[in-house]
């Protein structure tokens, strides 16, 4: 093994190299003793402990995450190094049945940390792997991840879309490379999750252009679904709308503050068949709409809210948003109801999420049981040595 620095070098505090010995891949600002000069976020660095020992491969950052570690070795970073950790996120997908599923063609092939790709998100639209960098590293190494990725024949990949441009200009990097097809094009088909047919529109969407996370949590929808009367509440484009009446609903209304959002629910319903004036899309802000709602309008009511938390100096406000929410829907929901609760905010862990949504029973003043605790799905791992990765948290809740 090489033992030389292939990278310049960071080196950490006695005693703060711990973190990083036990595979935690962050590396705050504080931990580091000293650096080169001029380095630049997004530059390769080579970090070690304080002795110089090697302790691994990463990329700096802007923010107070100083470094998002790559790798544990001394190892460079191009199209073989993203190769190699490709083939083992494909055969992870592999394992879970997901490649050549007759029910399924769109899954999550790279989950950030989850995968060893800190920063990188690569979802799967059929044929349309829409790649998404979310750190300035991943960002400069786009032409390899490409490369990369054409050369896994199992995806039969005939086109790449970059979505990384918002995540750039976040964080101020307004020259980031534009959103656009790194290989092929617009291809337009539908996907198909659990055998419901979804038009994602990557391009203009959020995020990667649809919520892959809540693919095991819409079965459980569309199973519970039979003879109910559902809201879907931030409903985005209509995905628990339709499992829901793939289920059997009786009828789904979906509610979002986007008239975009609203538009292509509305061709997901058709497009699976259910009539959009039987069940409307409305275009509302939320926390008005649930204001408004008789009690006993809804037997299931689903809360999936963006994230209301995106750092820990929102969470405070977020809470209140969550109890809010989650109180008025308990407080309106029909007797014998369920409610399916969500937080993808991750600077608000699970424990907290629950207490949030136990204060807002109290406040309701009804009777409720937890009937399932949710999460991500397998295609959206969680690295054991990095539990902040455990972002999505989810309850099912029977309200008497």
């Amino acid at each position: 093994m090489n033992n030389e620095p292939l990278y310049p070098v960071i080196r950490l505090y006695k005693g703060k190299d711990e973190a990083v010995r036990r595979f935690h891949p962050w590396i705050f600002s504080g931990a580091i003793e000293q650096g080169p000069e001029g380095l630049q976020a997004g530059d390769t660095v080579t970090v070690t402990d304080h002795a110089g020992h090697i302790l691994g491969t990463g990329f700096c950052e802007s923010e107070s995450i100083a470094v998002k570690m790559l790798c544990f070795e001394n190892r460079k970073i191009d199209e073989w190094f993203f190769l190699d950790k490709l083939k083992n996120a494909l055969e992870v997908r592999r394992t879970l049945g997901l490649l050549d599923n007759p029910h399924t063609n769109c899954f999550r092939l790279v989950h950030s940390e989850g995968d060893g790709l800190a920063g990188l998100i690569i979802d799967v639209y059929h044929h349309t792997a829409v790649v998404q960098a979310q750190t300035e590293g991943m960002a400069l190494h786009l032409k390899e991840i490409v490369r990369a990725l054409k050369l896994l024949p199992d995806l039969g990949l005939q086109a790449i879309y970059n979505k990384s441009a918002e995540a750039m200009q976040r964080m101020g990097k307004e020259d980031a490379v534009a959103d656009g097809y790194l290989f092929g094009n617009a291809l337009g088909e539908p996907v198909l999750e659990n055998d419901s047919m979804f038009r994602v529109d990557w391009e203009q969407g959020q995020k990667t252009g649809f919520f892959l996370d809540q693919r095991d949590n819409r079965e459980l929808v569309r199973q519970l679904a039979k003879g109910k009367r559902v809201l879907n509440a931030f409903g985005y484009t209509g995905g628990f709308s339709v499992t829901a009446l793939k289920g059997g609903a009786q009828r789904v209304v979906t509610v979002d503050a986007s008239r975009k959002a609203m538009d292509a629910a509305e061709t997901n319903l058709e497009l699976n068949g259910y009539s959009k004036e039987a069940n409307p899309c409305l275009v509302a802000d939320m926390k008005a709409y649930i204001n408004e709602v008789e009690p006993g309008s809804f037997d299931m009511i689903i809360l999936d809210p963006p994230a209301f938390a995106k750092r820990h100096h929102d969470r405070h406000r977020a809470l209140q948003g969550y109890r809010f929410l989650n109180a008025e829907a308990i407080r309106k929901i029909a007797p014998g109801g369920l409610l399916f609760t969500f937080s993808c905010s991750q600077a608000v862990d699970k424990a907290t999420f629950q207490g949030i949504v136990t204060a807002a029973a109290i406040e309701a003043g009804r009777h409720v049981r937890i009937l399932y605790q949710l999460s991500q799905p397998a295609d959206h791992p969680i690295n054991i040595f990095h539990p902040e990765g455990a972002y999505l948290k989810g309850l099912v809740l029977l309200v008497e």
